[in-house]
């Protein structure tokens, strides 16, 4: 089965009769609050659109005007998982241990949408006249064991690579420190990556060349259907009936600035901005191979040489770290994300950081930022890189990483109630 994001503190305030994959809580009745007058951005959110206005211009000056538009590409999708609440960390958790699976079939949405909309352009493989390829990478091994880690990492982190993101951005201080050890351990995974890629492996399989762009689409919507139909089934054998979209307090043009927003709303923003990135940087939206990037600066700035590791000998690699992180695409997308959420956050009257996070939730934290930056990197991408990305860009790695990273939510669900109570569970991520 394939499963989205982990909703932070800071979204619980704002929109507390949602869960971070916008599906109500099943355990607690929430009463959604009455709309409340327009608050003001205050600094934090001033300080988010200034830097998103300054970074596109700067950025766009230096590096050219593409470089400028991602970066407000990445703001615009902070804005949309954080006003949509849109991850993955929590659907997959509510439909392994409450059989809820409105989450998933808004995921599946979401790659019904990317597939028609990529498929056809990744088989001309040009796009408004500029060459642009998908995200395939290798089927084997490392995939199964890096996206299991990954699983479980998002169970114990709290969240997944954008949900850190987003969740980080919006003021949650606990994310701060998985998204610490996520970098840790993706730089880490970096060391001993040449192992992992000589295990037993395939070359990258893609839908679109073995099927052509029509009949891969097809393939792809009856799998979609069919993952869609077994949450269904699921679903009403363990609750009786489908679970429905909770009210918002806001309606209009209210709830678009402020939240929050359908999920299908989220699922639209997010293929439509992957689309603006393929189309922008030739490649679809990634977002883990900018951790190990910080983690390596920051090797360097501590006296170690990442240079003698094989994974920063590779060309692209190695430019990668030879060059400033604001002329790395996947770095600046990361850092707009972190602005747009923060924006979103101070947007809904929901941005305040709290530092008080009790110890084993820290312990969660850390081992899981490790488990996911680790994992990432080996698996070749996240539930972005290679599971969205992946998915719908017709590489059949996405589909082995989504069917380990789900048996790898599945223990990580499982294993939740060591390290949170039932509360924290629901006031860190949903």
């Amino acid at each position: 089965m394939i499963p989205v994001a982990a909703c932070g503190e800071g979204l619980l305030k704002a929109y507390p009769e949602q869960s971070s994959s916008g599906t109500a809580m099943s355990s607690t009745t929430y009463v959604a609050p009455a709309p409340a007058a327009r608050a003001p951005l205050g600094t934090p959110g001033l300080v988010a659109l200034a830097v998103l206005v300054i970074g596109t211009l700067v950025l766009g000056s230096i590096y050219g005007a593409r470089h400028g538009a991602l970066f407000l590409v990445g703001g615009a999708l902070g804005i949309s998982l954080y006003h949509a609440a849109f991850g993955f960390t929590s659907a997959w958790r509510v439909f392994i241990l409450e059989g809820r699976g409105r989450g998933l079939r808004v995921q599946m949405l979401l790659l019904a949408l990317g597939v028609l909309l990529f498929f056809p352009v990744l088989a001309s493989g040009t796009l408004f006249g500029e060459a642009v390829k998908g995200s395939a990478a290798p089927v084997g091994t490392s995939v199964i064991v890096g996206a299991f880690m990954f699983g479980l990492g998002m169970q114990l982190g709290g969240g997944c690579a954008s949900g850190t993101l987003f969740t980080a951005g919006g003021g949650n201080a606990r994310m701060l420190v998985t998204l610490l050890f996520f970098v840790i351990g993706s730089v880490l995974a970096t060391i001993h990556f040449d192992w992992w890629t000589s295990l037993p492996s395939l070359q990258p399989i893609s839908l679109v060349q073995s099927f052509g762009p029509w009949g891969g689409i097809a393939l792809s919507l009856a799998i979609f259907a069919a993952i869609a139909g077994i949450t269904v089934l699921v679903e009403k054998r363990r609750n009786g009936a489908l679970e429905q979209a909770p009210a918002s307090p806001r309606q209009g043009l209210s709830r678009f600035l402020r939240g929050p927003w359908p999920l299908v709303w989220g699922a639209v923003a997010l293929v439509i901005f992957n689309f603006a990135t393929l189309a922008l940087a030739g490649r679809p939206w990634g977002v883990t191979s900018a951790f190990a990037l910080w983690g390596a600066k920051g090797a360097q700035a501590i006296g170690i040489d990442p240079t003698a590791w094989s994974y920063w000998q590779t060309p692209s690699n190695a430019k990668a770290l030879q060059e400033s992180v604001f002329a790395d695409i996947t770095s600046i997308m990361d850092f707009g994300i972190i602005a747009g959420a923060m924006l979103a956050a101070a947007l809904a009257g929901s941005f305040a950081p709290s530092l008080k996070i009790p110890l084993r939730s820290v312990v969660a934290a850390v081992v899981g930022g490790l488990l996911l930056g680790y994992g990432a990197r080996i698996a070749y991408g996240c539930n972005i890189g290679a599971y969205f990305s992946g998915i719908i860009s017709g590489s059949v790695h996405g589909y082995l990483w989504a069917v380990a990273a789900f048996a790898g939510n599945i223990l990580g669900a499982h294993m939740r109630p060591f390290f949170f109570a039932e509360r924290q569970i629901r006031r860190i991520d949903g």
